[in-house]
C-alpha cells in the first residue's frame, strides 16, 4: 500500500463522497442556494462562512506543497468576502471542488517518507498531522454545514 495513496483517497472521500460517514462535503453543499448559504440560523455561522473556513485551510496548504510559504493565521480564516449572487456563490463552490482536487493531487506527489517530518516549522506537527487535522476539521465543519442545511429545509 502507496500511504499517499491512500490519503489523498480519504482526503477526496471527504470532500466527493465514499467515505465511511456516508456523506461528504460536496454532498452537503448540493443543492444550497445562495440564499441557504447567507442566511444567519440563530448565532451560529452561515453555510457560507463554514465552506469559506474549511477551504482557508486547504488553499493555505496546497500553496505549502507547491513551493509556496505558509500564510495563514487562524484569526483570519473566517473571514470571507461576501457574496451577493446565485452566481457568485456557484463560482465560491467550484474553487472548492478544485482546490480540493488539486490538494489530492499534490498529496499523491509527496515523498513517502514525508510524513513523520515537520510541516513547515516544528511547532505546527508533522505532515501527517496537518493533512490528517484537515480531513478531520472537513468533517467537523461538513457535520454542522448539513445541520444548518436541514434547519434550514424544515417545513414543520
Amino acid at each position: 500500500m502507496k500511504l499517499t495513496t491512500e490519503i489523498a483517497k480519504h482526503f477526496r472521500e471527504v470532500h466527493f463522497g465514499g467515505n465511511w460517514t456516508g456523506t461528504s462535503f460536496k454532498e452537503a453543499l448540493d443543492g444550497v442556494t445562495f440564499e441557504q448559504a447567507t442566511t444567519k440560523v440563530y448565532d451560529l455561522n452561515t453555510i457560507h462562512t463554514l465552506a469559506f473556513h474549511i477551504n482557508y485551510y486547504i488553499a493555505a496548504v496546497l500553496k505549502v506543497f507547491q513551493g509556496e510559504a505558509l500564510n495563514a493565521k487562524d484569526a483570519y480564516s473566517f473571514d470571507h468576502p461576501e457574496i451577493h449572487s446565485q452566481a457568485e456563490w456557484e463560482t465560491f463552490v467550484a474553487k472548492l471542488w478544485t482546490d480540493a482536487e488539486q490538494f489530492a493531487t499534490e498529496i499523491e506527489k509527496l515523498p513517502e517518507d514525508c510524513f513523520d517530518k515537520a510541516f513547515t516549522d516544528e511547532k505546527y506537527g508533522s505532515f501527517y498531522r496537518n493533512i490528517h487535522g484537515i480531513i478531520e476539521h472537513t468533517h467537523y465543519h461538513t457535520g454542522q454545514i448539513s445541520l444548518l442545511k436541514k434547519i434550514l429545509n424544515f417545513k414543520g
